[in-house]
């Protein structure tokens, strides 16, 4: 693998007319791509295009956005010593930030730099298309998807759109219907020359056609963002031909759920666009996996530093949707894409009565480090995991396997010592903001490469797949009154997750807006992708676990005052948006 090193030379107007503010001196690297890094011109221009796009959906950047805005996950501060971080995730939960929110500016800084590299890389790649390079002229299409991507990321936040062609001009801002037609344009002008390839790190025709159905499934939110989305059938209709055109072609639904989340998924034909991270590197991210485990949970014990950091967790009300759908039956045992157990108690030791951390010492069993795998989907109640000694190290058994025991909670004195049991109720008060508090998200694997909490993993983040194309297909049926064809979709998809037998979801009866909302998220929770269907579905005024705010300005966040400031200097080019 190449690693190449994004050059200071980039002219910094590109850097004012996006107001983007990250260090362009960080390593991109190239590990979805074939080429002989910088001195290959291909490569060595869309390396650093693809490679910022892991730093937009970092935790701490636009993933940690959509997913603390919404419903879904909350982030206390833990402890009161952990997470607060300015109070930055608290205000987004609340739905009450400012313009200085450092959540919002550094997503909007990763977004707008990304988008700077797309606009450079085309460029770069101009000469050798006029010289009859194939490889330059897919690499354009890739560069004009990206962008689109970008840009309708950034529509998704505040409401705008860059149109930028060349980076010695400034970027024209545009939003509501000239925005639409903008992206539009750009990805109906190479979604009929692009081509199909098994590599989803890199944009593909399916891909292209993807991003089209999200344009015309969410444009009548772009139209009009504070009110009532008014779906025009001609849009619907363009969500079915686009997402049909990817229904029945090399994409399949996985039997295997968490199979899409796991170490091999790359090869996993349900994936249509993710971040490749194949490569083994520093830089390839692992954070959806460690962000919400418990920091005394050991995932993988032959890596004695991997870790959870305890932050963001399921709020009680998300959860509750599960629940209320399969009652009287606990969702885990209704619905494989709920819990996937992977830790197996041997059953005389899952009584834990009158079993504490003072007289637990014989209270294990024995597993092979690499076997060693941590439950999936929601993890409740005391977890299970490896321990370590005075010194640091993994207890082991005398044949040299791995310890299992009750996960005991980091911090505490001895004599004060418990178990780590993750409750329901979480929330902004001392007691619901404990490090225990709230179910975690354990959607990802925690790659069998990742030697710390955060980095080397091989496991693609998933970004658009087959799933969500069927939820798709589906809402936009249901939007032009076919419900009968929308619940179809729905429950191809459902019944698809069959690996598991006795945990297969049952198909459903009947259809609606309501049941069809609760349908994606039961399918693409920790995502990325709730906020953005909470809006669309007249959702996202609701009131939730520390969240009361209504004001439906909030659906769309404030542009960052950084580049306000930037752009001051030019009255009415950047106007922030109203609420704030």
């Amino acid at each position: 693998m190449k690693n190449i090193r994004y050059k200071k030379a980039l002219p910094i107007i590109i850097l004012l007319a996006f107001f983007g503010c990250t260090s362009l001196d960080e390593q991109i690297l190239d590990e979805s791509l074939s080429g002989t890094g910088q001195s290959e011109v291909v490569s060595g221009s869309i390396a650093p295009v693809y490679g910022m796009l892991r730093q937009v959906w970092m935790h701490t950047v636009n993933f940690g956005l959509q997913e603390i805005a919404a419903d879904e996950a909350i982030l206390p501060y833990r402890g009161g010593t952990d997470w607060y971080d300015g109070g930055k995730y608290i205000a987004i939960h609340q739905h009450l930030p400012t313009a200085s929110n450092a959540l919002v500016g550094d997503s909007w800084s990763a977004i707008t730099l990304c988008l700077a590299r797309a606009v450079v890389a085309t460029e770069n790649l101009k000469p050798e298309i006029e010289k009859g390079n194939a490889a330059a002229k897919d690499a354009m299409n890739e560069m004009i998807t990206m962008k689109a991507y970008l840009n309708m990321l950034a529509l998704d936040n505040w409401g705008i759109a860059f149109k930028k062609e060349t980076s010695d001009k400034q970027s024209e801002i545009v939003r509501g219907q000239e925005a639409i037609d903008y992206i539009e344009s750009e990805l109906l002008s190479v979604v009929d020359v692009m081509s199909n390839s098994n590599n989803p790190g890199r944009f593909t025709k399916d891909a292209v056609s993807g991003l089209l159905a999200r344009l015309y499934l969410n444009a009548a939110v772009y139209r009009d963002p504070y009110g009532t989305p008014a779906f025009k059938k001609e849009d619907m209709d363009k969500v079915i031909q686009y997402t049909s055109s990817i229904i029945g072609g090399a994409h399949t639904l996985a039997p295997e759920y968490f199979s899409l989340f796991n170490d091999d998924n790359h090869t996993n034909t349900e994936l249509i666009f993710a971040l490749d991270q194949r490569g083994v590197l520093e830089t390839d991210q692992q954070r959806w996996a460690y962000w919400p485990i418990s920091g005394a949970l050991i995932p993988r014990p032959e890596f004695p530093s991997t870790r959870g950091t305890d932050a963001a967790a399921a709020t009680p009300e998300f959860i509750q949707t599960w629940m209320d759908a399969y009652a009287p039956v606990d969702p885990a045992a209704a619905d494989a894409r709920f819990y996937q157990e992977n830790t197996i108690i041997p059953d005389n030791l899952k009584d834990l009565t009158g079993v504490n951390p003072t007289n637990d010492a014989d209270h294990y069993y024995c597993i092979p480090a690499t076997k060693f795998e941590i439950n999936r989907g929601f993890l409740r109640g005391v977890i299970w995991g490896p321990r370590k000694d005075k010194s640091g190290n993994i207890l082991t058994c005398a044949d040299g396997t791995v310890r299992i025991y009750p996960v005991i909670k980091l911090n505490d004195a001895d004599a004060n010592k418990v178990y780590v049991t993750h409750t329901l109720n979480v929330d902004f008060t001392d007691q619901g903001s404990l490090h225990n508090t709230g179910y975690r998200f354990s959607k990802y694997q925690f790659s069998h490469t990742a030697t710390n909490c955060c980095s080397y993993s091989s496991v693609d983040l998933v970004l658009l797949r087959l799933g969500e194309v069927y939820l798709m297909r589906a809402e936009a049926k249901l939007r032009n009154g076919d419900a009968a064809g929308a619940l179809a979709d729905v429950n191809t998809l459902r019944t698809s997750r069959n690996a598991r037998a006795s945990q297969t979801p049952q198909p459903l009866a009947s259809i609606d807006l309501p049941t069809l909302f609760r349908e994606s998220g039961f399918e693409l929770y920790w995502e990325g992708l709730r906020r953005v269907y909470q809006i669309r579905f007249g959702q996202y005024e609701g009131t939730w676990t520390g969240k009361t705010d209504t004001d439906p300005h909030k659906r769309l966040f404030p542009i960052p005052q950084k580049a306000m400031d930037g752009a001051s200097n030019q009255a009415g080019y950047l106007v922030q948006n109203p609420g704030y």
